[in-house]
């Protein structure tokens, strides 16, 4: 899964399953750029993943920073051979007190963000490009209080299979990875109490066949694959990492 003489950019990048992957691609070869919201957590990560790594503040929900963050990809690699649109945030949403501005954050983030992205940078990309989304095992699971976290996954699942369809012409290929419930900071910022996080988290577990969380390095693995050209018959598909939890 050579990344070799290619370009990568993963937004959500400083933490979490982004920045394994940023750290497994440029392993394989790749030329990185990364964004994040948080100036201290990006020097961090960019010092970790390599100083030529292009480290890009950005708040996903600014199409204008999207933009801007499209022409600072062109100016420092000229092209781009792979997206992961990985930014994203996870809050708890019961229907009875979730209000609006929780419900925008959610979408403004999740689904906005995915797609401006997507807009700004696919100009860059040629034939070979490799486009993969991040999704989760909430569009296929019912799961109570986190119904607008599950939407704004599922609405990225459509976005795999229709931009899949409208980038073909051009030789980009979309494509999915689904993470079941993995060990990562993400976790700690549901909006859950200690006590809602602790009995959320031991019903999941107990309900994964493989018996434990997922590792944000076995995400990353997957992210390569889709981006490397050892997937090159994939397209529109969603290649689902979570230890049996949706399927089984």
């Amino acid at each position: 899964m050579d990344l070799h003489g290619k370009t990568a950019l993963i937004t959500g990048g400083t933490t979490g399953i982004g920045f394994a992957t940023a750290r497994l691609f440029k392993a394989h070869g790749a030329r990185i750029a990364i964004t994040g919201q948080d100036q201290r957590r990006l020097q961090s990560a960019k010092e970790k993943i390599g100083d030529d790594t292009l480290a890009i503040l950005l708040d996903v929900r600014d199409q204008a920073g999207i933009q801007r963050m499209g022409a600072q990809i062109g100016a420092a690699f000229g092209t781009l051979d792979v997206l992961f649109a990985n930014a994203g945030v996870a809050f708890s949403t019961p229907i009875a007190t979730t209000n609006e501005a929780t419900f925008d954050l959610l979408m403004g983030v999740n689904v906005k963000g995915v797609f401006f992205t997507v807009q700004a940078v696919a100009p860059l990309m040629g034939r070979g490009g490799s486009i993969v989304l991040n999704t989760s095992w909430l569009d296929e699971v019912g799961t109570a209080g986190l119904s607008v976290l599950s939407a704004s996954k599922a609405a990225v699942r459509s976005f795999a299979r229709s931009l899949a369809a409208e980038l073909l012409p051009r030789g980009v290929r979309v494509n999915a990875v689904s993470p079941g419930a993995i060990d990562t900071p993400i976790h700690g910022k549901t909006g859950m109490s200690a006590d809602e996080a602790y009995a959320f988290a031991t019903r999941i577990q107990s309900a994964i066949p493989l018996g434990r969380f997922g590792r944000a390095e076995e995400i990353a693995e997957a992210a390569l694959f889709l981006a490397s050209d050892r997937s090159s018959y994939m397209l529109g598909a969603e290649l689902v990492v979570d230890g049996g939890f949706a399927q089984l």
